[in-house]
C-alpha cells in the first residue's frame, strides 16, 4: 500500500507581473502553512489581503513581502510576536518619515510646505472621521 504525499514546494520564485496572489500560491512562495499566514492577518493588522467576489484573500506583492519580512523577524532573528509587531511598525514609521522629508525638500518655497500642512490636517481629520 502506498501513501500519496503531497509535496510542498519552497522557495518559488516571485513573478513581478502578477499583481495577486492566492493563500496557497503565497503558502509555497513563504514556505508558511495558510492557517498560519491567516493568524498572521490577525496579529499583524499591515497584513490586508484584498477579497473578491468569491471572498478568496488576494495578496498584493506588498503583503508577499511583508510576510517575508515577518518571517525572517520571528524565524531567523528570533522576535517574538510582539517584538516583531513593534519592529515592523517602527520601519513603517521610519519610511513614512522619509518619505515626508523627500515631499518638503522638493517643495522648499513656504506656499508649498504650508500647502502640504493643510493637506496633512485634513487627511488627519478624515482618517479620524472613517475609525
Amino acid at each position: 500500500m502506498t501513501k500519496l504525499v503531497k509535496r510542498r514546494e519552497y522557495g518559488n520564485p516571485i513573478s513581478s507581473e502578477k499583481l495577486y496572489y492566492r493563500i496557497g500560491e503565497v503558502s509555497r512562495i513563504t514556505g508558511l502553512r495558510p492557517h498560519v499566514l491567516r493568524y498572521w492577518e490577525s496579529e499583524f493588522k499591515v497584513i490586508k489581503p484584498h477579497k473578491g467576489e468569491s471572498l478568496q484573500r488576494l495578496y498584493r506583492r506588498k503583503d508577499l513581502d511583508l510576510i517575508l519580512k515577518i518571517k525572517k523577524l520571528l524565524y531567523e532573528d528570533g522576535y517574538t510576536i510582539a517584538g516583531a509587531k513593534k519592529k515592523i511598525r517602527d520601519l513603517e514609521r521610519a519610511e513614512n518619515k522619509q518619505m515626508r522629508l523627500r515631499l518638503v525638500e522638493r517643495r522648499s518655497d513656504g506656499k508649498d510646505r504650508e500647502l502640504l500642512i493643510a493637506v496633512r490636517e485634513e487627511l488627519k481629520g478624515i482618517r479620524k472621521i472613517l475609525e
